[in-house]
């Protein structure tokens, strides 16, 4: 059940992005009186799964999630339709409208992308408001992991800057340090430069999708698993360990390490909870898990919206995402960080899903995900409706057409590169998964 609704998931979200990305070309065309054959989801390869003509168009679905489009009249596109461009150009087709016409239909798809993401982002935070961690709130500083100190990391570190600014909020702080050059932190009351390095990167790919750094906190409880033995004896989410057999607990890790390091012994946990103090004791074998996870709504800060003050931050949240994604672009080209061996497929998304329907994850990330399509496709690769625009910009700068036989080598050309990615990134994702049964 699980893995049918990280499936569905994905596919919906496909499903909007798509719909909406051919829509901002669709709407267009029709306003310039340009005719638009086939509005798809999804590709049709040999058959539909479903097809019906209204009008002049045929709306369908095909059976290859990996996008969809619109077949333009009188465009050079993927179909490579050569008969109908062989014929005299007609006044409803692609090819007979102003530049200007074809490049605002071009640019549609990429501008509804980028106009969701900025609704969606809005949109949240008028309903959810905004919940971070302020770095401030971080006293204690950060806890690493093993990949952290590799990295140049160690717990107690307090974070004061990459690359010259500040970090604001905790979940900004992972990406970035994958991101930047040197981190300032402050260790034993000195200031401290750690390099980020493409080796110490490379140790933090080895494991990405898993966070390095963690709050450092007191030990606070965050969700109870109501089948382990810490709900059995009635420890619940907000409680406070301030004490193990006596021994005092100042922070989580002292709380973990202390239950870990347990091999057959009956632990009596003090618990600070509403201003009174109770004991809970639980017999712990060999340090296993008692069912609990760190607490962090202690050290949250929600920033609450109304619709006008969303609008101008869900534009700062958009441009924020798309900054980021550019950004990782400089990661992923170094080849000692082996960070291209971590960009994921459709399967490897699917795997990111939650295995439950949790609305806020489903639209922060269509959000994010309809910014990176609007990246993508508006990058200047044939076949891609950048490449499109990179050929009107041409025309409209010079004044001369690029002939069609330069538009269906481009447009080959650019569709075997993509083929070729795509086949290279569904192969990563296969080899991801084979590697975790050998």
């Amino acid at each position: 059940m699980g893995l049918f609704n990280q499936i569905v998931q994905f596919v919906l979200i496909i499903s909007i992005l798509v719909v909406l990305h051919e829509l901002g070309h669709f709407i267009p065309a029709k306003l310039f009186k340009t005719k638009v054959e086939k509005f798809y989801l999804f590709f049709d390869v040999k058959f539909s799964l479903f097809k019906k003509k209204i009008g002049e168009t045929v709306y369908g679905v095909g059976w290859l999630p990996l996008g969809g489009y619109v077949k333009i009249a009188g465009m050079i596109d993927e179909s490579m339709d050569k008969e109908q461009m062989k014929q005299p150009p007609q006044p409803w087709e692609f090819r007979s409208k102003p530049a200007w016409q074809r490049l605002i239909i071009m640019v549609g798809g990429v501008t509804v992308n980028v106009l969701l993401a900025w609704f969606i982002y809005s949109a949240m935070l008028v309903v959810n408001g905004d919940t971070y961690i302020p770095m401030d709130n971080l006293e204690h500083g950060v806890m690493v992991d093993e990949r952290g100190e590799k990295l140049g990391f160690m717990t107690g570190d307090k974070v004061i800057s990459v690359d010259g600014r500040k970090v604001e909020r905790f979940g900004d702080l992972m990406l970035d340090v994958i991101l930047g050059d040197e981190v300032v932190v402050e260790r034993d009351g000195k200031q401290i430069t750690v390099p980020i390095t493409d080796e110490g990167l490379k140790e933090v790919f080895t494991g990405l999708g898993n966070p390095f750094f963690f709050p450092r906190t007191e030990a606070y409880i965050g969700k109870v698993n109501d089948t382990m033995l810490a709900h059995s004896v009635g420890i619940k989410e907000g409680d406070k360990i301030v004490a193990i057999n006596g021994e005092k607990i100042a922070l989580w890790e002292n709380f973990t390490e202390r239950v870990r390091s347990t091999k057959d012994e009956t632990l009596k946990f003090d618990i600070e909870r509403d201003g009174k103090t109770l004991s809970k004791s639980i017999h712990v074998k060999d340090g296993s898990p008692i069912g609990v996870r760190m607490g962090i709504a202690q050290l949250e800060k929600t920033d609450e919206y109304s619709i006008g003050a969303s609008i101008g931050e869900g534009i700062k949240r958009t441009y924020k995402v798309l900054s980021k994604q550019i950004k990782q672009f400089k990661v992923i080209f170094k080849p000692k960080t082996e960070a291209y061996k971590n960009v994921k497929g459709p399967i490897g998304i699917i795997e990111q899903m939650p295995t439950n329907w949790n609305a806020t994850f489903f639209w922060s990330f269509t959000a994010m995900f309809s910014v990176w399509l609007a990246f993508i496709n508006i990058l200047p690769i044939p076949a891609l409706d950048g490449g499109h625009v990179m050929f009107l910009l041409y025309e409209m700068i010079t004044g001369r057409k690029p002939s069609e036989k330069v538009l269906e080598t481009g447009q080959i050309i650019g569709f075997v590169f993509l083929v070729g990615l795509m086949a290279v990134i569904f192969g990563n994702d296969i080899w991801n998964i084979i590697k975790r049964f050998l």
